[in-house]
């Protein structure tokens, strides 16, 4: 099937996540930092004049009130009253319950894309409360900059971040973040940081414990990577990476991994891909 040029929706990373609190609605208070990397899906969209919004490529098992791409586009055109339709076609690379952020980056591109191909005319501002209703880490993919994150995700600062190579590892299991975020042992009490804390002495993703327990095939990965440099859990998981100044370094990592995971190289950036993409689109 051939498709119009890509719209990136890259993978994110949580380079620490604290849960300070819990709203009375029962979401979660947050501090966390996200990065982006310079891989991801990519989303293709052709334009209908009917109204309708389709799939061009289904994904198996996702029935499409829960596909997010489904939902951001229903979304937009709801909120806007566009009349157009849009097919939108997915190449899915960021496995599903990764902690990679890909159906939240999937549903923002579909935002940032169709807004621009639509000419809905929305601010980014605009764009980012409406993708907080689809998720709570949707509104950092519309922002497109590595940023510093509290509330539910929502208040971003942009941060200027070092930009390492990372060695990014899949065990064979998926893992579900509400059964996470359930969790009894799970600390929800940190004393709120700093951004000079976070950048002086970092910080814990306080899932990881919770996750350890839970999936050992997450914590041999994480033991098996903590070899190499230190592993940390991104999200909920089940995703892990590692830091490493050099590409090489970070693939000499993947080469070995163990059979049946999966795992990738890729830079850490502080600019998402789909910003440039809209820049180059806006300068068309």
């Amino acid at each position: 099937m051939k498709f119009s040029s890509p719209w990136p929706a890259p993978a994110k990373l949580n380079l620490f996540l604290h849960i300070t609190g819990r709203r009375p609605d029962g979401y979660h208070l947050l501090q966390t930092v996200f990065q982006f990397l310079d891989y991801g899906d990519d989303l293709y969209f052709e334009p209908r004049e009917d109204g309708r919004i389709t799939r061009l490529n289904p994904l198996a098992g996702i029935p499409p009130e829960q596909d997010l791409t489904m939902r951001a586009a229903n979304a937009l055109q709801r909120t806007t009253g566009c009349q157009q339709g849009v097919g939108i076609g997915l190449t899915k690379r960021l496995p599903i319950g990764g902690g990679l952020g890909g159906g939240s980056s999937d549903a923002a591109t579909v935002l940032v894309a169709l807004n621009r191909i639509w000419g809905c005319g929305l601010s980014a501002d605009e764009l980012i409360s409406l993708g907080l209703r689809l998720g709570a880490d949707v509104p950092v993919f519309i922002y497109g900059y590595a940023a510093w994150a509290e509330g539910v995700g929502e208040r971003l600062e942009q941060l200027d971040l070092p930009e390492p190579w990372f060695a990014v590892i899949k065990p064979p299991v998926e893992v579900s973040t509400a059964a996470v975020f359930a969790a009894p042992e799970l600390t929800r009490n940190c004393t709120p940081i700093t951004i000079t804390d976070f950048l002086s002495r970092g910080g814990e993703n306080v899932c990881e414990p919770v996750v350890r327990r839970r999936y050992p095939q997450i914590a041999r990965a994480l033991d098996w990577l903590d070899d190499f440099a230190p592993a940390h859990l991104t999200g909920t998981g089940s995703c892990v990476f590692a830091r490493f100044p050099m590409r090489t370094d970070a693939q000499r990592v993947v080469d070995q991994l163990p059979m049946g995971w999966r795992g990738f190289v890729a830079k850490g950036l502080n600019r998402s891909p789909l910003q440039s993409r809209l820049e180059t689109e806006t300068s068309a």
